[in-house]
This record gives C-alpha cells, structure tokens and sequence, in this order.
C-alpha cells in the first residue's frame, strides 16, 4: 500500500505543477496530499433524529458530540485526534490555508460543549473538534447535517468532491427521505466513495422490536432484508444494525448509574416488568429510587436499555465493566465496530488514494471542458484571454501527460480496479440466469474483498484456517473463475470481472506461504 501512496503522491505533485496558476487548484490537490497516509474521514450521514451524534460519542467512548436538534447538530463538523481539546471554525470563503478561527473547549459533566452564540452560523463552514484519544487517531469521524435539511444540500455537493473516503449512513428504517438522499447524491458521491465505501446502519434497533429484549435480534433480521433490497442495494456495501443510544451509554457508563441499575435489579421481577411499560410509569414508581434519577437513566439509556441492564444483572453480570462490555455487544456496536475495521480501515490507503487520483480527473476535465476554475469555484466563461482572478487555460500537451500519469497509476493499482468493480456490481449484479447469477455475484464480490481483504475473508473460511487449506480452495476458486474469464458465451460485464476476480486470487496465491517440498 505504501507503493501505492507513493504513486499517488507523485501525481499530486504532477498535478500541482500543471494547474499552479489556479489558487483553487493547488489547494484542494495539496490538501488531498497531506490526508495520504493520515486517518481515514468517514461521515456520518442520516436524516434528523437517526442518532448521527449519539454513534459518534458510542464510536469514540466519551460524549463530545453534541444530541439533539441543536445548532451544532445543523453545521458539518469534524472530529479527530489532537495532543489537547480544541475547537475551531472555518468560515465559507476562507482560503485553505487561513487558520479557523477557535472557541473555547469547555467539559461540562462528562461532556464536551460547544457554544456558538457568537458564530454567524449562516456563514459557517464547518467546526473542528481536536480530542486526545486513541478512538479517532486511525479515523476522522465527520457529523453532517440531517439528510431532509437545509443544510445538506451544500455539505453533500462539496463532499462529493474531496471531504470524504466513507460513509455510515443511518436510518430509522428504509424511509422515503433516506432513499432520496441516496438516489439524489449517490451518483455524485458514488464517483468519489462508492458503494464499496459506503454502509448503512439501521441505528435505532431498539425502536425496531418495540423495546423488547429481543429488539436488536429482531433489527438485524431486517438489516439482513435490506441487503438485497433493489432499492438499497446499489448504494452500500452491506447494511448491520446498532441501538445507538445503549451503544453510548455502554462505552460511557458511571458508576452511580451502575448502581442504580443494580438496586432496581434486585425488585421482583414482575413489579420491575410493571414498571416498565412506559416511561411515565417508570418515572412516577414509587420505591428503590427517586423520580430524578429514573428520569437520568431514561434519558442515558431508554426503556429497552434499562430493561436490557436489569436483565443482564440478574443473569450474573456482577460489575461495572462486564455490564458495559455485554450491553456494547448487545447493542450492535461490536458488530459495527468490526465492520469499519475489516472493510474500511484495512482498505483505507485504497480508498484515499481512489479520492486523490479522482480529484485530479476532476479537474482534468474542467480544464478540457473549457471551464475555469477559480477560487471561488468554477467560471462558466470559457475564453482564451485571461481575466483578473482566472487562471490561464493549461496547455493541452500538459493536460495529456498528466492525464496519463493518472492512467498509469490507476491501471497499475489492482486495489482500485477491485472498489470499482465492487461499485459497478451493487448497481448491475452478473447476467446469469436465475440463482446461478445472484450466487456468482455473491462470490465475485466477497472474493473482491467486499468482507474485507485478508484471504481468509475474501476465501470465505475461519480465521485460524491454515495456509495448505487456504492454498487449495484459492486455486479451486482460481480454476472456476478462469472458466468464467474464457468461456465464450459470458457477457462481457462477466468477464470482466471475472477477469480482476482471477487477478485478485492470484494475488492471494502469491501472499500464501509456498508449500515445502519432501524429498
């Protein structure tokens, strides 16, 4: 992968020379140069209420995310790792490098306040959230904006551009606002992350099973429905599901709140089964604890929460921390943790350098197309007489080496081909008859990587599988695909990617320890 980064990087730097007289230009190309190597960005989109906030503060484990549908929850912002709390604004119309102008981090019970009385919000480009932790120093996490608000439309048009390598999308369920956001920007975000870089979260699973134990259980069956869902499929990689407010509160638990739990898990049975119907029954019981505190644990961990607590302590969980960890897992952030490990992290090198390379062919064929750009956007005037604050028109000759730079990077960069077929095949799954065909795609996609790239992921067997076993189904899967690339009568979608499927076995073949031979 470092090879790869070093590829990209060069055609950065090829890039800046060619567009140097366009402010705009060498910015956006210098800041994707800078990201090479760095943590991954992943954006948390989703209508209002799906609880974008709330998977970012449970991803993190400490609430610095705002909840609610407050001000910052209407403004873009970013999260990452810092050697100490900071927070800072940029303005629109700033140029890239102008420092942002900073507020004051201030921790307030457990939780980081951002006050923006004193920003002009309107003019707001986006905050940045500088937190020590180790949580965010492989990712950079990115709050945006309700997907049905006002806002979205700008945060969305610009990240199509260069912002983000992934995004977690959340809903509630499949909604007509969701599927709009994914048809109206997931062709324009599609060139930059696509499918492969993207995945939906069903975020409020508690909501699913009507707050029964078993809601998660429940949730994921429909998590599993919405991967073949033609309306979704084109759009994700795969879909899981996550309670998102347990999910916070188990990765930020205190100790009153333990025990709390632990006091109304010691009622009978029954009685705290009564209580719990409804919130307000809940709040107004009379017994072990006081009307406020029932309220604080509502608002920390809902009903199906403390109903999921209670029954974990009478089960045996006898700490703080087991309760923490078994209410993390019951939540679905364990699965959705793995997730954003195996398929996003272990690719993230691929997938900035995708956005880099794709950055550069973006501006290629603005300056083709006659368009110039100029630092506040693009000029629709196409004219060969330069006019104060546009940039000369770059000499096609430089257009053409640099554009075959690119092609020499891409064409070489087998990890790219793979997220390009992987997007191509959610939108036009293979053309074979009946289940044969859902089947074959299925295995093309998983071969690809779409489970994550180790071999033992992309070859569909346990982890602790041997390199003799792994060896021997890679070369059976290698055989079957060949067939597929030369068999005569496959449509040439197939082949094709049949083609990149045997390049990838192959790659996994040469990764396997060469067998020893005896004699």
């Amino acid at each position: 992968m470092s090879r790869l980064l070093d590829e990209t990087r060069g055609v950065l730097d090829h890039a800046v020379t060619v567009f140097a007289g366009d402010p705009h230009a060498v910015g956006a190309l210098t800041a994707q140069r800078a990201r090479l190597g760095g943590p991954l960005r992943v954006a948390l989109a989703g209508s209002i209420k799906t609880g974008k906030s709330t998977l970012l503060n449970a991803l993190v484990g400490e609430q610095i995310a705002p909840t609610g549908v407050g001000e910052c929850t209407r403004v873009t912002t970013h999260y990452a790792d810092g050697p100490s709390p900071r927070i800072g604004v940029t303005y629109r119309g700033a140029r890239r490098d102008e420092d942002p102008v900073e507020l004051p981090a201030l921790h307030r019970r457990g939780s980081l306040v951002i006050e923006t009385e004193r920003l002009d919000l309107a003019r707001v480009a986006a905050l940045h959230v500088d937190w020590p932790t180790q949580h965010l120093r492989d990712v950079t996490l990115i709050d945006t904006p309700g997907v049905d608000s006002a806002a979205s439309r700008s945060v969305w048009g610009e990240f199509s551009e260069d912002v983000v390598d992934c995004v977690v999308h959340l809903v509630r369920h499949l909604h007509e606002p969701d599927v709009a956001f994914l048809e109206s920007y997931g062709d324009r975000v599609a060139e930059n992350v696509g499918a492969a870089g993207t995945l939906v979260v069903l975020s409020r699973a508690d909501e699913v099973g009507g707050g029964r134990i078993d809601a998660v259980m429940a949730a994921q069956q429909v998590a599993r429905r919405y991967r073949t869902d033609p309306a979704l499929r084109p759009w994700c990689a795969t879909t899981t599901t996550v309670a998102g407010l347990v999910a916070e509160t188990a990765r930020t638990l205190r100790g009153v709140e333990f025990t709390a739990l632990r006091s109304l898990a010691r009622l009978d049975r029954a009685d705290l089964d009564a209580q719990l119907l409804t919130a307000d029954r809940f709040v107004q019981a009379a017994g072990v604890l006081p009307s406020g505190t029932r309220l604080a644990l509502l608002d920390r961990f809902g009903l199906f929460g403390v109903r999921l607590a209670a029954s974990l302590l009478r089960r045996g969980v006898d700490d703080s921390a087991a309760l923490a960890a078994e209410l993390a897992r019951r939540s679905g952030l364990d699965e959705l943790r793995d997730i954003l490990t195996t398929r996003f992290l272990a690719r993230r090198d691929v997938f900035q350098a995708r956005s880099a390379l794709l950055a550069v062919e973006r501006f290629l064929a603005r300056a083709r197309s006659g368009y110039l750009p100029t630092t506040g956007g693009v000029d629709p005037r196409p004219s060969p007489v330069p006019r104060a604050g546009v940039p000369r028109p770059v000499a096609p000759a430089a257009l053409a080496a640099l554009a075959e730079h690119v092609e020499r990077v891409r064409s070489g960069a087998h990890e790219i081909v793979e997220l390009d077929v992987l997007t191509r095949l959610r939108r036009r799954p293979l053309d074979v008859p009946g289940r044969a065909g859902a089947a074959l795609t299925e295995e093309a996609e998983r071969l690809l990587g779409d489970q994550g790239p180790a071999p033992t992921a992309r070859l569909g067997v346990a982890e602790d599988t041997g390199p003799g076993e792994l060896r021997a189904v890679a070369l059976a899967a290698l055989g079957r695909w060949r067939g597929h690339a030369e068999n005569p009568l496959a449509d040439p979608d197939t082949v094709e990617t049949a083609q990149v499927v045997v390049r990838s076995l192959e790659g996994v073949l040469a990764e396997l320890p060469r067998p020893v031979a005896v004699g």
